[in-house]
């Protein structure tokens, strides 16, 4: 007989795990996924260097707990095109600008195709009926693997006693008596069920692990789109990064706020106006509204912001400035005070 196979779509946390213990434990080989968007914001953090208050280093959850629980995992970075998932969404936005359901449509797709290129008969996931409001109730359920091209092909074990039978359980891949029935926000049957299956560590429930859902990142996006009435591909990723004003000609500035983010924006260098301390502090960059041209009010607040996160000696620095054109000028930024910051900070 041919060995079953399926993809499971692998976040790193409690529920997509058990749902792929509870096949596993049915015979099926199992290959976890996980997608990167680029706004993961534990994996973001983790590619960029940086570190957490405790000085730890952030990992991956789902490198983490694929490592301790013996299954295969690939991350495939989805990244391109996903500016289309976030500015389109047909299905529209959730609490923030997350698209949720046209986000799991671009998923699935991708779980498609690795189903058909490795030749897996159906997809699992660790959804749970009524869990997520926008995503995880049975309408969405059914559009988004309509959408997608698999409908009847994903299996959903933490709460396939109470959806419609999937393919997989109709053919006998999988025992459906064996699996779970679990429906709404309540983590007591997940929790039950990981000391059944010997799984004694997972990620914390809390969520929160994707910008888009982030009230902060949501705004600054909104504010973007207000003021430029566009947004770009650099936009959405550096909306991740730094502490961000709105200067009074119109200029962005992004400012880093630790080592990791130095070294992220120091990628940006030759695309953007760029701020460097001369000694030790944050740099920045800065894109005008409608113009190469930085103009020369916002220079001058731009270096003195800089400075006050910078170490300054009596309270002035001195700043190299360099524009995308690789000229180059050495300038001395003041600290500012904090009240008139406040007036442009996004």
């Amino acid at each position: 007989m041919e060995k079953i196979k399926a993809v499971a779509l692998y976040s790193g946390g409690l529920d997509s795990t058990l749902a792929i213990k509870l096949i596993q434990n049915q015979g099926v080989d199992v290959l976890a996924v996980h997608f990167y968007t680029g706004f993961c914001i534990t994996e973001t953090k983790r590619r960029r260097g940086e570190k957490r208050e405790d000085g730890s280093h952030y990992i991956n959850p789902a490198l983490k707990y694929a490592a301790k629980y013996g299954f295969p995992i690939e991350i495939v970075d989805i990244s391109d095109g996903y500016i289309d998932v976030i500015t389109n969404p047909k299905y529209g936005y959730g609490s923030n600008i997350n698209p949720c359901i046209d986000c799991r449509i671009y998923m699935f797709k991708k779980a498609k195709d690795i189903m058909e290129e490795i030749g897996a008969q159906f997809v699992i996931t660790g959804e749970v009926l009524g869990q997520r409001p926008m995503s995880q109730h049975l309408q969405a359920m059914k559009i988004i693997e309509r959408d997608s091209g698999l409908e009847g092909v994903v299996l959903k074990p933490l709460s396939a006693k109470r959806l419609p039978p999937t393919i997989p359980e109709i053919k006998g891949w999988v025992d459906r008596e064996k699996l779970e029935g679990i429906v709404g926000r309540s983590r007591k049957r997940q929790i039950q069920l990981a000391k059944e299956l010997g799984i004694d560590e997972f990620e914390s429930p809390g969520g929160g692990c994707c910008y888009l859902t982030d009230e902060n990142y949501a705004r600054k996006y909104k504010e973007v789109i207000r003021v430029e009435n566009k947004i770009t591909q650099d936009d959405l990723t550096l909306l991740t990064v730094g502490r961000h004003f709105r200067l009074p000609a119109g200029t962005k500035l992004i400012v880093s706020r630790n080592e990791g983010e130095n070294n992220f924006l120091y990628g940006f260098r030759n695309r953007y106006h760029f701020f460097e301390p001369i000694g030790k502090g944050p740099v920045a960059l800065a894109k005008p509204l409608n113009s190469y041209i930085l103009p020369e009010e916002d220079i001058e607040i731009a270096i003195n912001i800089i400075a006050r996160y910078s170490k300054t000696e009596n309270g002035k620095i001195d700043i190299l400035y360099s524009t995308p054109e690789g000229e180059e000028m050495v300038m001395e930024g003041y600290e500012i005070e904090d009240n008139l910051i406040e007036n442009w900070r996004v």
